[in-house]
């Protein structure tokens, strides 16, 4: 009864915004506070004089106190993100001698910003300084920054800054991280970066940069330009300097070409993703490209060059691009790549280009790729030429998924030896792709593929640990199709292939574990199945009304996880579940 009496005016006290959640207590030893949502409108009365790191983060400040507080001598961390704070006075910082950490992120510091900029240069020993999410413009973030120059990491990320005038970190000159993502930059003058000889680390993602040419920032360790409007990156040329650079994102920009990176030897790891190239092959004439900006023209044969310099690129990805052909000769200039993702852009061909080259031993020998990992899943590729596996003797994964593949037919005698001739059966008219014999290969995707059936040892001597024919309806799966696999396959998925009993019939796989036969037409499981060892079962979505106890005994000590969900079980018939 009480309950319902208040229950009006607690109504009325959350309609009006005054109901909060209840504040939590600061947590405190003797050299760290957290206050963090603690409700809090000023600072903590009370606190150890020991006290070198407070959070005061998720609170409700608006202004840092100028009296004197016993505490604040020895502190070295501040952090009052997420606050109301919109006027800090040199007073307050000037009790923080000590303080290297100031993080001041999520505020309203565009307002008073010419008294809290002089009030920031009382800090004589910053390190770190978070401005972020202030609504700050180019001028503001400028004259904050202005004379600290112990300063080495600077966050301006989710500010209103439109360009990058010449000098603007003149008076940070040791600052080795810059984040300036998630702003309005549009402009970037020569010498906005030139006092900062020390910088390692510059993010200007989510930016509207549409051109960056004449990029010299050799010493840069990784950089972050995704998500802008770029069509053109050109590093110039450094006399007798070589660019420092190990990472760098250009994904989500409107590339039209590889970019010109001349002298890049260090870096290993490129992000292409995401951008409109459509071909690796630099053009004869520049006009073939159609290049709307004569300087994109001019730097057009620059790629051949340029690739010959990333000798350590380990990671590239090139996924959600326009690529058509995926030229073998290009990728063979990058000796140190191991992973690489042409994903999602609109190959049909693998060509061959000239994969092979005259050699002081002999001539016209062939050379191969260092690719450990190869995604190409969502092209339109409808074969792998015969040579395609064995130029890639180190492949140990490859994602072949939502392609138009069809496997050949292995030519094995039926006891599943090799009957001799080449390794790979030729492909009859160029319609199918041979998986057998890939000696190093331990995952392949061939999903959503439009498989039809495989055919008797199709992956035989190809050690597949892992193998995904999900999403291809009607798939027809003989005994004979996984032989081979009987002592290397641990993962399978038949997800979503609306098989239909004795559309699958397995071998004795020794070694597999995980198993998904979810969403299809099955009323039992392959009996062929109860001799592996499984952990994981899905069998969701299926036409199942129990289980075959033979199967749940042999898996009772091996299962770990099953999956039953959207099966017409009987509930008459449950006797399977003691099991």
């Amino acid at each position: 009864a009480w309950l319902l009496c208040l229950l009006p005016s607690l109504l009325q006290a959350q309609a009006s915004g005054e109901v909060r959640p209840k504040p939590r207590p600061c947590q405190q030893s003797p050299t760290r506070v957290s206050c963090g949502g603690a409700g809090l409108h000023a600072f903590p009365e009370e606190l150890a004089q020991g006290v070198e790191h407070l959070e005061l983060s998720n609170n409700l400040i608006q202004r840092l106190p100028e009296r004197r507080v016993p505490w604040a001598g020895r502190l070295e961390h501040l952090d009052l993100s997420f606050n109301r704070l919109e006027a800090v006075s040199d007073t307050a910082l000037a009790q923080l001698p000590r303080l290297r950490s100031l993080l001041l992120g999520s505020n309203h510091l565009d307002r008073n910003y010419v008294a809290n900029g002089r009030a920031l240069q009382q800090l004589r020993n910053v390190e770190v300084l978070d401005l972020s999410a202030n609504n700050l413009e180019s001028h503001m973030a400028g004259w904050y920054v202005s004379n600290l120059t112990t300063l080495r990491r600077l966050d301006l990320s989710g500010n209103r800054m439109t360009r990058l005038p010449a000098g603007i970190f003149r008076s940070a000159p040791r600052l080795a991280e810059l984040n300036l993502s998630n702003n309005y930059i549009m402009d970037i003058e020569e010498g906005a970066f030139e006092a900062l000889r020390e910088l390692r680390v510059l993010d200007l993602a989510l930016n509207s940069l549409h051109c960056l040419s004449g990029f010299a920032l050799t010493q840069l360790r990784v950089l972050n330009l995704s998500h802008n409007a770029l069509e053109l990156f050109v590093a110039e040329e450094q006399q007798g300097q070589l660019y420092q650079l190990r990472v760098l994102d250009l994904s989500h920009n409107r590339l039209l070409l590889f970019p010109a990176l001349p002298h890049a030897r260090h870096l290993t790891h490129l992000n292409l993703s995401g951008n409109a190239i459509a071909s690796l092959v630099p053009a004869s004439r520049p006009a073939e490209f159609l290049l709307p900006y004569a300087e994109m023209a001019r730097h057009s044969n620059g790629s051949v060059s340029s690739v010959a310099d990333l000798t350590r690129v380990a990671d590239l990805d090139l996924s959600n691009n326009q690529l058509h052909q995926l030229p073998f000769a290009f990728f063979h200039r990058l000796t140190s790549l191991h992973s690489l993702d042409v994903s999602m852009n609109c190959l049909q061909d693998v060509t061959r280009g000239d994969m092979e080259s005259d050699t002081p031993l002999g001539p016209r020998e062939p050379v191969f790729l260092s690719v450990r990992s190869l995604d190409l899943h969502g092209n339109v590729i409808h074969s792998l030429p015969r040579w395609f596996f064995d130029f890639l003797p180190h492949l140990e994964s490859i994602d072949l998924g939502s392609n138009s593949l069809q496997p050949c037919e292995s030519r094995e005698t039926s006891k599943g030896e090799d009957s001799g001739g080449e390794s790979r059966a030729p492909a009859p008219g160029g319609t199918c792709t041979a998986f057998h014999n890939i000696l190093g290969l331990k995952h392949l995707s061939l999903r959503k593929n439009n498989l039809a059936r495989l055919y008797p040892y199709t992956f035989n001597q190809t050690p597949l640990v892992s193998l995904d024919l999900s999403e291809n309806e009607d798939l027809f799966l003989p005994k004979e199709a996984l032989a081979g696999l009987e002592f290397s396959l641990q993962k399978l998925s038949l997800r979503g292939n609306r098989m239909r009993d004795g559309q699958a019939e397995f071998p004795c796989l020794h070694t597999l574990n995980a198993l998904d036969l979810s969403s299809n037409n099955l009323s039992r499981v392959p009996a062929g199945l109860f001799c592996s060892p499984l952990e994981r079962l899905d069998i969701r979505r299926n036409s199942l009304a129990a289980l075959a106890e033979p199967a749940l005994a042999g898996w009772s000590r091996s299962l770990q996880l099953v999956a039953l969900a959207g099966n017409p079980f009987s509930c008459c018939a449950l006797a399977w579940l003691d099991a």
